[in-house]
């Protein structure tokens, strides 16, 4: 069975730089953005469509995406992204090692995978210093920025695994990479790989 690490992820935490630098040590590949493409080949949806809507609700409500747009065989447009998307990450584990980044992997993976399951995360303080840093400054704040980011990702995972984002129990290792620092985050999960 091919190992597979899951990187859960705070908006701003560098979860995604964790991820990748990780593949890179380990000589593994690793799917973000490169997902999103294998996403769009598989299911016709626009990679703009699936980066907003991949991992994130529309309007940050479970209920409101639990009722809104549904075809005569009650699913929603979002419904069939998400199908697509675990179909991809279900073949991206079968064809080999990789690390795999948010879009619900750590779930999708459960029992059907050798899955180290990693959540990153920060204060907001350090979260917030982050993306202005790499996203540069916009009119909204950036606490307003991870604070809806963060709940659209967390009423998305709520909704489509029915499991709580960010718990401790849910994944083998949380680390904060505010503290530790991206390089000794990507250290400790490959001394586990």
């Amino acid at each position: 069975m091919n190992r597979i690490i899951t990187i859960s992820r705070e908006f701003g935490s560098g979860g995604r730089t964790v991820g990748k630098l990780t593949a890179e040590k380990l000589g593994i590949p690793c799917y973000d953005q490169e997902l999103l493409e294998k996403i769009e080949e598989k299911s016709g949806f626009t990679k703009e469509y699936i980066k907003d809507r991949g991992e994130y609700t529309a309007h940050g409500s479970w209920f409101i995406n639990a009722f809104a747009g549904r075809d005569s065989t009650g699913k929603s447009t979002q419904d069939y992204l998400w199908n697509h998307q675990r179909d991809v990450i279900l073949e991206l584990a079968e064809e080999g090692p990789c690390v795999i980044v948010g879009r619900c992997a750590d779930y999708i993976l459960r029992g059907s995978a050798d899955c180290l399951r990693v959540f990153i995360h920060a204060s907001m303080g350090k979260r917030a210093a982050r993306i202005v840093q790499v996203y540069g400054q916009r009119e909204e704040s950036p606490e307003k920025r991870l604070k809806d980011k963060d709940q659209r990702r967390r009423a998305y995972y709520q909704y489509y695994t029915d499991t709580e984002w960010g718990v401790a129990r849910n994944y083998h290792i949380a680390l904060d990479s505010g503290e530790l620092g991206i390089e000794r985050c990507v250290e400790l999960i490959s001394s586990l790989y």
